[in-house]
């Protein structure tokens, strides 16, 4: 193979040797052998590594879009979700069945729209990586989900329900989205302050029966999270939200008793003769 630079240096010292005053044509030369060299190396990196290089920077800049539009599609969520609670807070005895129907067409409205959207992004292993991007959407979701639930039934939305319905606006040839059970138990902890706030109106408009029984539900969740949230591997979230849910328990208690309530009527916190979990519907915990 021709060597460019050794030529030069050849040319450069006989030109040297015939014309001892030939000092600018030899740094000329040697400029010249500088710049092939550095040529030469540029020249030596290997196509396989810039076409790596290549597909990591397209890979970086694709998921950060991706992250973006998951963001908006989290805020939507959130703000849809609220509106969902807003509206079952209207709820009386009087428009029970109007105010539910109308929250839960409206909660649907959220999963077709909205939640749909975040499930078509998140095909495949990327719920896992961009779970900080979504998690307040989703919780948000739950809350509403879980309110709407309680208020219609008197029972709790399991997280295996909530995933079934996000199962159909799924691609069958991907992997699906599928809540995970932190987002669930962080949603199940705030729906504990807007039973707080229903069952404080409830006592206002005479309703003492069932703001005893979101009482006792509201302490169940309470105590059932207690046996839960110590086991956690990420429970600083969680464990702020205990506090605020131990302020929701108690003040609805203190509004049932204000009410001279009989206090044999009230779960105990801990000891229930029951074994199990009635959060996520399974025969016994497992740690």
């Amino acid at each position: 193979m021709f060597n460019y630079a050794y030529t030069l240096e050849r040319l450069s010292l006989s030109l040297m040797a015939s014309n001892p005053k030939g000092h600018r044509l030899h740094h000329f030369a040697g400029s010249a052998v500088h710049c092939l060299a550095k040529r030469a190396r540029t020249m030596s990196i290997e196509p396989s590594m810039k076409d790596a290089f290549s597909n990591y920077a397209d890979y970086l800049n694709e998921l950060n879009e991706k992250r973006e539009r998951v963001v908006k599609a989290s805020r939507d969520i959130t703000m849809n979700s609220k509106k969902v609670i807003f509206q079952v807070h209207r709820m009386s005895k009087y428009n029970r069945e109007e105010v539910l129907d109308k929250a839960e067409k409206d909660l649907a409205a959220v999963t077709d729209q909205h939640m749909s959207r975040l499930v078509k992004e998140l095909q495949g292993t990327d719920f896992w990586k961009l779970r900080r991007a979504y998690s307040p959407g989703v919780q948000e979701y739950i809350e509403a989900a879980t309110f709407c639930k309680f208020c219609r039934t008197g029972s709790l939305l399991h997280l295996d329900e909530i995933n079934a319905t996000l199962q159909p606006l799924s691609d069958p040839s991907n992997e699906p989205l599928q809540i995970n059970i932190l987002d669930y138990i962080l949603g199940l902890a705030d729906v504990t302050g807007e039973l707080m706030r229903m069952a404080i109106g409830r006592i206002s408009d005479g309703e003492l029966d069932f703001a005893q029984k979101i009482c006792r539900f509201v302490r169940d969740i309470y105590r059932e999270l207690t046996l839960i949230v110590p086991h956690m591997d990420d429970s600083s979230d969680m464990k702020t939200k205990m506090d605020t849910m131990l302020q929701s328990v108690m003040k609805i208690e203190n509004a049932c008793f204000s009410v001279h309530l009989r206090g044999s009527e009230y779960m105990p916190m801990l000891g229930s003769a029951e074994r199990g979990s009635f959060l996520l519907g399974v025969s016994d915990m497992e740690f």
